[in-house]
């Protein structure tokens, strides 16, 4: 993912030291004849596939925050239909040497318009899967997707 100016600024400050960030990971769900399908994107700098994540800014919701990384990754419009997850991930040590690590906030989001491609240059490709046509995932990416999908009304939280 492109690196947020407000985190470029923190890292000028704080150089590789660990930095606490809120993330999201947007989940969205069209519903076609031949079942649902969900959207996922393969990352430019790992080549995973993943559900759209993104760095809330400061001061934006949550759910908007999802909702415009959906349209600039995907160019997808999308509405959110429910929280699924809040959790903490484990620290990310990136190849120049930052850590980060995130509170991951999940939504499950409804598709309302679009043809996905990756329009931002941070994915490679953008497209829609059967969720019985699955492309490998970690187990992370995996969880938040299955949390999304679970069809449950309340969102999970650790302890």
């Amino acid at each position: 993912m492109a690196t947020p100016d407000f985190v470029l600024a923190l890292r000028e400050k704080i150089g590789h030291a660990p930095l606490w960030l809120s993330g999201i990971t947007a989940v969205v769900v069209r519903e076609e004849a031949g079942g649902s399908e969900v959207l996922l994107v393969r990352r430019a700098d790992n080549g995973a596939w993943t559900p759209v994540t993104g760095i809330i800014d400061p001061g934006e919701e949550p759910a908007v925050a999802a909702a415009r990384e959906v349209l600039e990754e995907a160019a997808i419009v999308a509405e959110p239909v429910r929280l699924t997850w809040v959790h903490t991930i484990p620290e990310i040590v990136y190849p120049n040497g930052d850590r980060s690590q995130y509170i991951d906030i999940a939504f499950l989001f409804r598709y309302v318009s679009g043809e996905p491609y990756p329009a931002d240059g941070e994915n490679t490709e953008a497209r829609w899967f059967a969720l019985d046509a699955l492309p490998e995932m970690s187990a992370e990416m995996t969880a938040r997707l299955q949390q999304c999908l679970a069809g449950t009304p309340e969102a999970r939280f650790a302890f």
